[in-house]
């Protein structure tokens, strides 16, 4: 009876060993993405321009430095980030044709920016 339950599970463990090796180098790479630093602060954004390289996957780091929420978002890219006053996130953006993408904030709507890809 013993040995019904064991192989089985030893199958099971290494499938999931083995599922775990895969994955590992696909996260490790997430960190290793083109990041770029976006500062929102009471309907500023600093930089209002962010060039980023055509083709690759970019993420962005959203850090609102104001006292009220900000939104960080943009209809081209299909995105949109909340942060509470001091909170700080991030987006990752899909590989991107060359050209320019508006984003806003959208509890501010007279801060606006652009990413560019080049």
């Amino acid at each position: 009876m013993i040995q019904r339950i064991a192989r089985p599970l030893a199958t099971m463990m290494a499938v999931l060993a083995t599922l775990f090796a895969l994955c590992g180098p696909s996260l490790a790479r997430a960190d290793e993405l083109p990041t770029f630093k976006l500062e929102m602060n009471n309907g500023k954004l600093n930089p209002a321009r962010i060039e980023v390289p055509a083709g690759k996957r970019i993420k962005i780091e959203v850090h609102n430095t104001g006292t009220n929420a900000v939104e960080f978002e943009s209809l081209q890219l299909r995105k949109e980030k909340v942060l509470a006053p001091g909170a700080q996130s991030f987006v990752v953006i899909a590989p991107l044709q060359p050209g320019e993408y508006k984003f806003f904030d959208d509890f501010h709507q007279q801060a606006q920016g652009v990413i560019v890809a080049k």
